[in-house]
This record gives structure tokens, C-alpha cells and sequence, in this order.
């Protein structure tokens, strides 16, 4: 199962179940001016399945996002990956919940969540809170996260080389939502590239 949902736009589902050999590929887009409260649980009960998310924000105003992603383990031999990235300007307040359980007998279970967010602005906020709740021992599970700004010896480099401050912002923002917009599949990915690209434009002025 591959989707892309563009929230606002598209029904959410609140819960996912994977069984044996199963796998889903997810992509969850907000773009500009949507506040939402997403509230996903995937429950990998079948051994060798695999879920992918993948996720990208991008709230340029005085947006309220939440993402509440939860994943749980039910079986062994089951493999989870999770990128979520938020490029976050203006007045915004965005927050990701992010929790993995590994059940007991869930054994040589693969578990990967992170979460990366750039503030583009003084007052924009971004919370992260990425969790393991891991129950069995033999196990390989990570999870990480980041607020940060734009890097500005990249800036003075590309500059250094004729590219204007503007262009080089541009650049490092879309380098940094591409691991998902590259991720995405189907006649959207287009669209989604486009919309993201504009409202990187609009935020730089």
C-alpha cells in the first residue's frame, strides 16, 4: 500500500494494521495555512511486514499543527521507519508526539523514528517528542530529533560563489524537505513540489 495524503484535503485514516509479509508506505503532506490534529496508530501485527512514514509541514503564518503518530510492534521480524521534517516560519506552533512500542515477544523488530525541524522565524516554535517503549531484547531501534535554523557557513559559501542570500535559503530549504518530496510517488508528486517550492518563495519575500 502506497499513499500520499495531503492534510486538509484528503480522510486520514486513525489506524493502520499490517499482517504477515504486509507492507504500507505513507506520506503525510501539510502545506501552507492548514491547522490540523492528525492521530495515527499503526499496529504491525503479521511478521516481515514493513511501514514506512514519511511526513513534511511547512507553516509559513500562524499555523497549529500536531502530528500524534504512534507504532506498535506486535510481532517479531517487523521493520518501522518514520521521517517526519517541518520547515516553520512566522507565528506558527507545530508539535510531533511520536511514540514506538515493542511488544515482548516482538523479537528482531527494526525500529527508526526521527523527527527534524528548521524555524525560519524569531517567533515560530516547533516541539518534538519522539519515544521508544521497547518490551524485548533483541532488538535494533532509534529515534532522534532537532530544532534548528538555517546553516549560515553554507550561506556564506554559496554566496561566496554568486549565489544571492535568497537563492542560497531557497536551496538549503528545499534540500531539507527532499528526503520526503523525493519519497513521494503518483501523479501528486508534481503537484506537492510545486506548492512546496511556492511557499518557500513566499516565506523568503
Amino acid at each position: 500500500m502506497d499513499r500520499v495524503y495531503i492534510i486538509g484535503r484528503d480522510e486520514v485514516p486513525s489506524k493502520i494494521r499490517l499482517e504477515d509479509g504486509q507492507r504500507a508506505s505513507l506520506s503525510f503532506i501539510v502545506l501552507p495555512g492548514v491547522s490540523c490534529e492528525v492521530n495515527l496508530e499503526v499496529e504491525i501485527a503479521g511478521e516481515n511486514a514493513e511501514a514506512v512514514l514519511n511526513g513534511l509541514y511547512v507553516c509559513p503564518g500562524d499555523e497549529r499543527v500536531t502530528l500524534n503518530i504512534r507504532m506498535v510492534h506486535s510481532k517479531g521480524g517487523s521493520v518501522s521507519r518514520q521521517l517526519f521534517k517541518g520547515l516553520v516560519g512566522g507565528h506558527a506552533r507545530t508539535a510531533f508526539n511520536g511514540l514506538v512500542v515493542v511488544v515482548q515477544d516482538a523479537q528482531h523488530t527494526e525500529a527508526l523514528q526521527t523527527n527534524h525541524n528548521l524555524l525560519l522565524s524569531d517567533t515560530a516554535e516547533a516541539l518534538t517528542s519522539p519515544q521508544l517503549e521497547i518490551y524485548a531484547d533483541d532488538v535494533k531501534c532509534s529515534h532522534g530529533a532537532t530544532v534548528g535554523r538555517l546553516n549560515e557557513d553554507e550561506q556564506f559559501y554559496m554566496r561566496s560563489r554568486g549565489i544571492s542570500l535568497k537563492e542560497a535559503q531557497k536551496l538549503q530549504m528545499m534540500a531539507f524537505a527532499a528526503p520526503v518530496l523525493e519519497g513521494l510517488s503518483g501523479e501528486r508528486r508534481e503537484e506537492i513540489n510545486a506548492s512546496v517550492e511556492a511557499a518557500i518563495e513566499q516565506m523568503l519575500g
